[in-house]
């Protein structure tokens, strides 16, 4: 028995469960991480039928889009794992099941395919300014967690900017039919994110009508639909609903609706919330759950006494801010160049470390005055700061951690690093707005500390 089960672990570390559905390549599982406890979903492909229809290089291709999309309403890629026989993902377990269940029960309320829609949107532009276009959005492929939010699945048909031919447009046919655009159906190229965005608004009739806009029994008679954009809005849509889908199922991509003017539409923006979230030790988590992070609040200017016992202020258990965390003789060794260990595990050129006589306090109003001027989001935490920038690039908004430690008592460490977005844009901040706001606060604390009357001065 003992023997058995451990042969239904999966690489020792997953016990496998039912079966969640299969198609022609993979089939998904539900599993438990046995060490956390935690509930995944395991897609397991057959390497030997992936090579046999050359299919590997998608596969890989579909590993680095879930890698470089990492957002609420995007089911999340943990893990790959292979073996010589299988690869297997393994992904965040969405409990809820598909949209489309609940649709094949009835049209929604409204409000809540109103919720859908402004999390499917949020996910869709989110992909879109990191050059990720989905190409197959379906209720099918959306799905609900116990929490009744959306998170956009199956990326196995998406193309990343760079499959572009040089006349900026893609040419490859795909998409489930119902859903496809018109200029798909002509075979002339097409703009991936004009495709999404219409197949966005068809998820959108669904959920509001309980049928598709465009149906025929005859494929080729639906498709005429299609690229004529024959459909009709139930009486029971709102006009301002109406319009948008007038927008967004436009037959004319020139002129179809994007998605910047998507969210500063009427019916769209009633209730909606930008999501905030981050990127911590590699776990997405959204603000407002974090509780234990305070964000933009006024720092307390306490600062400890000579004399005053640091193992007392430690904890952070005064009123001031807790203690820097004190650095050894070894942490002071990997600081110097010449023992400088830290490019085994980061990108190099993704650190810097300054040194500064200023109390904790300063350190983080000056790191706050510096996000200011860039319109930088700050979130603190005891003696770790956050600078989170809100332009979408290609690699997501460029996040930087600073983390402050105790060299002497009166030194100490600022510990620079980058945590997301691009490192050039990362380079260009700290060299214009990071190094010199950081040296101008060296230079006004050794200015200060030479006004002060020395011990011989009578």
């Amino acid at each position: 028995m003992a023997e058995r089960k451990k042969q239904e672990l999966l690489l020792g570390r997953y016990e496998i469960g039912k079966l969640l559905g299969h198609g022609t390549f993979a089939k998904v599982y539900h599993a438990r991480n046995i060490k956390s406890g935690e509930n995944v979903a395991i897609k397991v492909l057959d390497k030997e039928k992936i090579l046999k229809v050359g299919l590997m290089a998608h596969i890989k291709r579909e590993i680095s889009i879930l890698r470089r999309v990492r957002h609420p309403n995007i089911v999340q890629l943990f893990e790959v794992m292979a073996t010589k026989a299988k690869i297997y993902f393994v992904m965040e377990y969405v409990k809820g099941g598909e949209l489309f269940n609940k649709v094949a029960k009835g049209r929604l309320k409204e409000e809540v395919a109103r919720k859908y829609f402004q999390q499917l949107i949020s996910a869709v532009g989110f992909c879109h300014a990191r050059g990720v276009f989905h190409r197959d959005l379906k209720p099918e492929n959306l799905l609900l967690d116990e929490n009744g939010d959306l998170k956009v699945s199956d990326f196995g048909l998406s193309a990343v900017s760079d499959q572009m031919k040089q006349d900026g447009l893609f040419h490859t046919f795909c998409g489930t039919p119902a859903y496809v655009a018109p200029e798909v159906l002509a075979r002339k190229g097409y703009d991936a994110a004009k495709v999404d965005v219409w197949a966005c608004g068809v998820v959108l009739f669904v959920l509001m009508a309980g049928y598709l806009p465009f149906h025929d029994q005859n494929i080729m008679a639906m498709y005429k639909k299609i690229y004529k954009g024959e459909f009709r809005c139930p009486r029971w849509f709102s006009p301002d609903l109406t319009r948008l889908l007038t927008r967004l199922l436009d037959t004319n991509p020139e002129t179809r609706i994007t998605i910047p003017d998507i969210m500063e539409n009427r019916w769209f923006k009633k209730g909606f919330k930008h999501i905030k979230f981050y990127i911590e030790n590699d776990t997405l988590c959204n603000v407002e759950d974090d509780d234990d992070v305070e964000s933009e609040k006024s720092v307390s200017e306490t600062e400890s006494e000579p004399g005053d016992d640091p193992r007392k202020r430690r904890g952070g258990g005064g009123l001031g801010l807790p203690r820097p965390a004190s650095l050894n003789a070894f942490d002071i060794i990997s600081f110097s160049r010449g023992f400088d260990l830290s490019g085994l595990f980061e990108e190099s050129g993704d650190e810097s470390r300054f040194v500064s006589g200023a109390p904790v306090s300063k350190i983080i109003s000056k790191l706050e005055e510096i996000a200011k001027v860039v319109s930088f989001t700050v979130r603190k935490k005891d003696c770790r700061v956050n600078l989170e920038g809100t332009r979408e690039g290609v690699k997501g908004p460029l996040t930087i951690a600073a983390e402050i430690f105790e060299l002497t008592p009166s030194l100490r460490v600022v510990e620079v690093r980058k945590k997301g977005g691009d490192k050039g844009e990362y380079d260009d901040f700290c060299n214009r707005e990071l190094k010199p706001g950081l040296q101008k606060l060296m230079l006004e604390e050794s200015e200060a500390s030479d006004l002060l009357p020395s011990d011989t001065d009578e």
